[in-house]
């Protein structure tokens, strides 16, 4: 075999290779099962309930230098604003961001708004509460959040 033939016959084992690869991947992510379809409403119900209910906008939210929340930045992680009131307790120094919710997959994320216990298998620090909500409120939380850029 002459070098011109061992060159194309790499190059052609190469791009099979490539190809095989993207094929497992088109396959690994469609095989992933899909979202539950979300509507509007569920939308519209998981935004009441973060912003007015459950509060999660005031420790999740940046705050401008008057103190005011930063709505340019909703949910994309902030200090918390205010201080233990139990200096022995445990207490999170800042919320993470949760627009778009990275790091978390619906079932955990469900679980965490149902149980109050994280992923990883414990509560968060105050003053996250434990919520215990019904799993038509924690979805519609999550569809909210998961809606955010």
């Amino acid at each position: 075999m002459n070098g011109a033939m061992r060159s194309m016959t790499l190059v052609m084992r190469s791009m099979t290779l490539v190809l095989g690869a993207v094929a497992w991947a088109c396959v690994v992510t469609l095989a992933q099962p899909s979202a539950p379809a979300v509507s509007a409403e569920q939308i519209q119900r998981g935004k009441y309930l973060v912003e007015h209910v459950a509060m999660c906008i005031q420790c999740h939210t940046p705050r401008t230098a008057q103190g005011a929340l930063d709505h340019a930045r909703l949910f994309q992680g902030a200090p918390i604003p205010i201080p233990t009131p139990f200096p022995m307790q445990p207490w999170a120094f800042a919320a993470p961001k949760i627009a778009g919710l990275p790091g978390w997959t619906v079932d955990d994320a469900m679980r965490l708004l149902q149980t109050g216990i994280g992923a990883r298998g414990y509560a968060p620090r105050p003053p996250m509460p434990p919520f215990r909500m019904t799993q038509a409120d924690a979805a519609a939380v999550v569809a909210y959040l998961k809606s955010l850029p």
